[in-house]
């Protein structure tokens, strides 16, 4: 059995949040907790990769009113980050050589997956 090359990490991002980051326009990605990986990554919403962006670093951890002085990283009200942090550290997942693509490409994805997800790019 071969390796499947079409397998690919993906991150699901809600919108605005998606199309911002794969336009470059947002490059932190608030979190409530760290992650390990690291390269290029899939920005994967309603089930269909609508670009991709290099995963460099995570910062933090943070609090909502420190986040709130670099809003033009991630593009979320102070309001918002309070209601999602619920109390708790947030970290900030920083995005580099970000690249939508024309045409969002449909992707397999494991039922269940909520942060991270192995999909195959059907269309590759």
């Amino acid at each position: 059995m071969g390796v499947d090359l079409n397998r690919r990490k993906g991150l699901i991002v809600k919108e605005p949040f998606a199309t911002l980051i794969v336009e470059g326009k947002k490059t932190w990605e608030i979190r409530k907790s760290r992650t390990r990986v690291r390269g290029e990554v899939l920005i994967l919403n309603r089930g269909m990769a609508i670009g991709k962006a290099e995963l460099v670093d995570v910062l933090g951890p943070f609090t909502p009113e420190e986040l709130a002085s670099h809003q033009e990283k991630h593009r979320a009200t102070l309001e918002f980050l309070r209601e999602y942090s619920n109390g708790k550290p947030l970290y900030a997942w920083v995005f580099r050589n970000a690249e939508k693509f024309e045409t969002p490409k449909r992707i397999g994805i494991s039922k269940g997956a909520q942060v991270w997800a192995n999909v195959v790019v059907d269309d590759e």
